[in-house]
């Protein structure tokens, strides 16, 4: 982008021109981003993200491999509010209390390991919470919180 050989600017340069300029480049400590597509959600494990911040606008850049996952599994929507995927808002019609294998109708093992990520309980306390909200990720957050 700036300066023409293969050196480049030194980072320290680059970040107090950008600052002069009045753009904040935060480095965020991400574990999971998710961009969803109608088709697909493209997950980056680990990925490198910045933020910067400039004319009142914020811009994220997100370096790392994707996997790509069908649409329609238990997700973390934007602005970190829990989304349930195409099984989260079936009842549990089985009868087994959410602990199969995740088929439809059941309690998806992935919403249980978002719910006890999510608010600290455990696993059973998760799909419990899952099953009483009849697999709504968001309301179960809200009655563990």
């Amino acid at each position: 982008m700036f300066g023409g050989g293969g050196g480049g600017l030194d980072p320290r340069k680059m970040q107090q021109m950008m600052k002069q300029m009045g753009i904040d480049v935060t480095e965020i400590d991400a574990e999971e981003v998710v961009v969803r597509t109608p088709d697909e959600e493209l997950v980056f494990e680990s990925a490198d993200v910045q933020r910067m911040d400039a004319q009142g606008q914020q811009t994220y850049q997100i370096v790392g491999e994707p996997e790509s996952r069908p649409r329609g599994e238990g997700s973390v929507g934007a602005g970190g509010e829990l989304e349930g995927g195409a099984d989260a808002g079936e009842p549990d019609s089985t009868g087994d209390n959410g602990t199969g294998s995740g088929r439809a109708g059941d309690i998806p093992d992935t919403d249980v390991e978002i719910v006890a990520g999510r608010t600290g309980a455990s696993e059973a306390d998760a799909r419990d919470a899952l099953a009483e909200a009849d697999g709504d990720l968001a309301a179960a957050v809200e009655k563990l919180e």
